[in-house]
């Protein structure tokens, strides 16, 4: 008698393999997280004008938000939080240079950016205060600048240019976006003053004022007494 053949089961479908999850945003270095009230007309020009980050130009009294991160791609994550947060805040300068990424973002209402600011602090898992400590390299009054040397100063500048036998200021620091503090609080102290350069991308912030003596020792008495009251952390 034949035997009937015995059926084997069905092999059990595989379970489908799983939909690798995006990898978490790593967490980075808050270098710089910056208020600027009321934007001055010199500073607010500055930053209104063409550069390698140029985006939506400031105007005289709007507020900014100025952030600085370590890695540098990381700042691309501090645009997307903020802009979702308030889209109508506008950016004005993003930036991604070798060993850091800038951003500053500005608008009428300073709510609004502290909003935002709360919104990438969470984001990126950072907390208030944790920023590094502005520290000044090097500062000096040079007064009745000689015309040769107004000339190799001037010799890059489009406007805003110093002459011959002003007192000039000079003043390095670390992280360099706090030369924009310090540059707007100088000219608010200063009005007079005339914001010759200001680098606030890079290793370290440099400011360039010149105007008369009084106004130039009113505009760095402004700029330390503005650096010592931030806190942050040692770097």
């Amino acid at each position: 008698m034949a035997r009937t053949p015995t059926k084997r089961a069905a092999p059990a479908a595989a379970d489908p393999a799983p939909t690798p999850a995006a990898p978490a945003p790593k967490r980075g270095d808050l270098r710089v997280y910056l208020t600027v009230a009321d934007l001055q007309p010199q500073f607010a020009a500055y930053m209104g004008t063409p550069t390698r980050a140029r985006g939506y130009p400031p105007f005289a009294g709007q507020h900014a938000l100025i952030i600085e991160v370590a890695p540098g791609l990381m700042i691309e994550r501090v645009i997307d939080l903020a802009l979702k947060a308030d889209p109508d805040l506008e950016p004005g300068i993003l930036f991604v240079e070798r060993q850091f990424g800038i951003l500053e973002l500005h608008g009428d209402d300073p709510a609004k950016l502290q909003a935002a600011g709360a919104a990438i602090l969470a984001g990126i898992g950072a907390g208030d205060g944790e920023q590094l400590k502005p520290r000044v390299l090097y500062a000096d009054i040079i007064e009745d600048i000689s015309d040769q040397h107004a000339v190799i100063i001037n010799r890059n500048r489009q406007a805003s240019m110093i002459l011959p036998g002003e007192t000039l200021l000079v003043c390095e620091m670390v992280p360099a976006l706090y030369a924009a503090i310090a540059a707007n609080e100088a000219e608010r102290a200063a009005p007079k003053l005339t914001l010759v350069d200001v680098q606030m991308i890079g290793a370290a912030g440099r400011i360039y004022m010149s105007g008369k003596t009084a106004d130039v020792e009113r505009g760095l008495a402004t700029i330390e007494t503005v650096l010592a009251a931030i806190g942050g952390r040692e770097g």
